[in-house]
Order: C-alpha cells, then sequence, then structure tokens
C-alpha cells in the first residue's frame, strides 16, 4: 500500500455539515434495537476496493445496546459530521471481545506494517493549514486534490492496543495529521465493558502542542467516528463500542 493511500484512508473524512452546537451525537443503536443510519460508513477510495470493509452490526451484550465491530483484513469507520465550540468531554464505553489476531504480521501502532487497532473512537478538528509543517502540508494537499475532499490537518485518536502499555501516545506512522493516545493497552481485560471520558480539547492541546501556539483556541470540531482496521496486519478481532457521546461531567 503506498503512503498516499494510507494517508487518504486515516484521514478521508471529510466535509462537515452544520449542526447547532450543542447537538448531541445521536445513539449508535435505536430504541428498537436497529443500527442509527445517522452514521455513515466511510471505509477506503475506490483504488483500494479489494479491502473488505469493517463490519459494524447493531446489537446488544450484556444488556448494552452496543455496536459490534469486526475485522478480517478490512478497513472502516463509522462517521457523524458535528461542528459548533469543543464540547467539554466526550464519553463512551467499549469492550474488546478477541484482540487482533492471526494475522501474517504482529500488531504494532507505532510502525506501518502493524498500523491496526481493534477498535477506536477519533474526533476531527479544522486545524489551521498555516500550523501545519511545509512537507505534511503538502503531502495533505495532494491528498485532498485526489480525494477531492477537504481532509482533516488534525486527528485524535483514542485506541484499544494489546501490545503498548495504557497511556501511550504517538503519531499515526503514515501521518502525524492522525496522533493517538492508547486508553486500554497491554493486558487490558477482556470482554468486560469499559467506561472512558476524555477531555478532547485538552488531548488535542496535549498531542499538537507543536502546532498550537501558546494561548491559541482549539480548533472546532468536525467529526467524530470509530472504527477498526486489520488490513496491514490480515488479522481479525471482534469488539463493541456504545454510549458515544458529549458530557460537561468529569471522569
Amino acid at each position: 500500500m503506498t503512503v498516499l493511500a494510507r494517508v487518504l484512508a486515516v484521514a478521508l473524512l471529510a466535509i462537515s455539515v452544520g449542526a447547532w452546537a450543542q447537538a448531541p451525537l445521536p445513539a449508535l443503536v435505536q430504541t428498537d434495537g436497529t443500527f442509527n443510519s445517522a452514521w455513515r460508513f466511510v471505509g477506503f477510495p475506490k483504488a483500494k476496493a479489494d479491502i473488505p470493509p469493517t463490519r459494524f452490526e447493531a446489537g446488544s451484550v450484556d444488556g448494552v445496546p452496543a455496536v459490534k465491530v469486526l475485522t478480517a483484513s478490512s478497513y472502516g469507520t463509522l462517521v457523524k459530521d458535528w461542528t459548533g465550540p469543543t464540547p467539554t468531554r466526550l464519553q463512551w464505553r467499549w469492550r474488546l471481545d478477541t484482540p487482533l489476531s492471526g494475522g501474517k504480521t504482529a500488531p504494532d501502532i507505532l510502525t506501518k506494517a502493524g498500523d491496526d487497532a481493534a477498535l477506536k473512537v477519533c474526533v476531527m478538528f479544522d486545524h489551521a493549514l498555516d500550523r501545519v509543517p511545509f512537507v505534511e502540508r503538502t503531502v495533505l494537499r495532494i491528498a485532498r486534490s485526489v480525494s477531492g475532499e477537504a481532509l482533516p490537518a488534525a486527528t485524535v485518536c483514542y485506541v484499544w492496543d494489546s501490545v503498548h502499555p495504557a497511556l501511550t501516545q504517538g503519531s499515526n506512522p503514515y501521518t502525524k495529521r492522525v496522533r493517538f493516545i492508547s486508553l486500554q493497552g497491554k493486558g487490558a481485560p477482556l470482554a468486560r465493558w469499559v467506561q472512558e471520558s476524555r477531555d478532547v480539547e485538552a488531548d488535542f492541546a496535549t498531542l499538537f502542542a507543536d502546532e498550537l501556539p501558546a494561548g491559541a483556541a482549539t480548533p472546532r470540531i468536525t467529526r467524530v467516528l470509530l472504527g477498526a482496521d486489520s488490513d496491514n496486519t490480515a488479522s481479525a478481532s471482534i469488539g463493541w463500542v456504545g454510549d458515544l457521546g458529549w458530557t460537561d461531567r468529569g471522569p
């Protein structure tokens, strides 16, 4: 896979749709137990049509309505456009039943060969292009031209990783436009719900500190997504995500 193709894949979630600033994120699973179509699927560009999509299925586990996320040498995300001032916190619950396994390459989110995630929740920001280093800015402009979309200049991802310790931070090995925090790491218990609550503004300031001038406001949020991929390692995984939404409560 070319670097540009991967850049497009990790960032191909573009044009935001206007919404009231305090509008909640729609539930992933509706009250009748069906998947909420307000969340749309985004996969690889058509040039990579040979990569199967990650599967998202509405369901319930331990009495919690949630989306089941299944990978098998696949890639895919569920996306919701959102605009407005940065909300206080993003919260959700997730569980990993089967970590990435059975692949041709060992998973490792810090390397290109192992750059897969069994579960991830990401927030995209309308980051000023003039704050992006020249070379990365040039690559981003090319990617935008190829895709025909205004790809985000900054994305914060929260990942469930089974290789590195929890709270590992880093940049996507294909593009520094995507940076991550591993909230659940090596040794995290499987098949058990874990509640998360993150101050997305603080996390953006931490991960993109090198591109955020002192006193600068956090860029507006354009999208929230959840997803999983196992295309690089040709592995498989099973997890769940539920109760994803904004909150003004602390951890």
